[in-house]
């Protein structure tokens, strides 16, 4: 019964720091996002409702990794915490062996496990594609990022543009100049005081309204037809359909590569990116339970005079060495230098093996 209330106890000391940890990683992540959303919102005019598609998209793709990060986070603070306050010692001094104050971290980490596994499997890559898809048709957004001041551009939906000034913020234009020759026999030229770009957010992209003001017509056929306008509203629109891009390896479910590892007519490199993709979605899954022993032995150990910040290092400083062997291992696996199942194994393999180095000198 005390061992059952112990392993309750220390289960749920943990878990808000495993959610705490999961909320701080999707954060690192998103800020390395800050620049290329806020282009897209500023210049590219994307809405926030397309933005937070795009969040929660790479959010929904990075799960599986920040689910591992996210566990040894928290056990370390936990068994940190426990450590300092001299609370180890306390259960240890009540008959408690280390199996049982070990058991809460695994009983989380197989928890996380296989929602991680189920992640990996199906939902990451189903958010990743949906990611790619919709970066693709943002790529081929034009809108006035494509207009630089001073200079005749000529990718602007056929058309050749030219501006004395262009804000990128509110997509507003001075002294405007456009030619278009989509009508050979009866080209426009179109001089405007001022003009401002109005992107469509139903089709980003592929649709724009360019509305101009205070400016002249000129059409040239047989003769030459000038026309002065207040307000002119040219309705841009770009017949390209979107094509969707073939998927990437990491937009592949379980089940797709388990296909595409049984045909038989892949390339030595085809086998190998599938075979490696393969093993990634397992190995990602088990860390949790790697990641959970390491991070007991280390939050354990932790010197007692330090602050709770050390653990915070120790965590940094696990996932950065982990993540350096593991690209380095998946690099050799994808280039044949070494088995697949090898190379992504490697790095759980060492790291497990510390665990116990860890844990045997704790139960010692």
């Amino acid at each position: 019964m005390r061992g059952k209330r112990t392993i309750q106890y220390i289960f749920f000391e943990t878990l808000p720091g495993f959610i705490l940890g999961l909320i701080v990683f999707v954060l690192i992540i998103l800020m390395f996002q800050v620049l290329r959303l806020t282009e897209f919102a500023l210049i590219h005019g994307v809405d926030f409702k397309t933005i937070a598609q795009i969040i929660g998209f790479i959010c929904i793709s990075m799960l599986p990794i920040l689910f591992p990060m996210s566990l040894l986070f928290a056990v370390i603070l936990t068994y940190n915490r426990l450590s300092q306050d001299s609370e180890i010692i306390a259960f240890k001094s009540s008959g408690l062996s280390m199996w049982t104050l070990t058991a809460p971290a695994m009983i989380l980490a197989l928890i996380v496990g296989a929602i991680s596994a189920q992640t990996s499997f199906q939902i990451a890559p189903w958010g990743n594609r949906r990611f790619e898809v919709l970066f693709t048709q943002l790529g081929n957004t034009k809108a006035a990022a494509t207009i630089k001041a001073g200079t005749f551009s000529e990718g602007f939906f056929d058309l050749v543009v030219y501006a004395n000034e262009v804000d990128p913020v509110t997509n507003d234009m001075k002294d405007v100049f456009i030619y278009n020759e989509r009508d050979a026999e009866s080209p426009l030229t179109i001089i405007a005081r001022l003009g401002q770009i109005i992107p469509d957010p139903q089709r980003p992209g592929h649709s724009v309204l360019l509305r101009l003001k205070d400016g002249d017509i000129h059409r040239k056929t047989q003769t030459h037809t000038k026309i002065k306008f207040d307000t002119y509203d040219l309705q841009l629109l770009d017949p390209v359909q979107v094509v969707d891009r073939e998927k990437s390896p990491q937009s592949l479910t379980l089940d797709d590569l388990k296909n595409l590892r049984a045909q038989k007519d892949l390339t030595a490199e085809q086998e190998r990116t599938y075979t490696t993709e393969y093993h990634k979605r397992w190995a990602i899954s088990v860390l949790c339970l790697v990641f959970a022993l390491i991070g007991v032995g280390l939050g354990v150990q932790t010197n007692r005079r330090q602050q709770r910040v050390g653990g915070v290092i120790l965590c940094i400083a696990v996932i950065v060495i982990y993540w350096i062997l593991y690209v380095a291992m998946e690099g050799l696996a994808r280039n044949g230098q070494l088995p697949a199942v090898l190379a992504i194994w490697s790095p759980n393999i060492i790291f497990g093996a510390l665990s116990f180095y860890w844990l045997k000198k704790i139960w010692n």
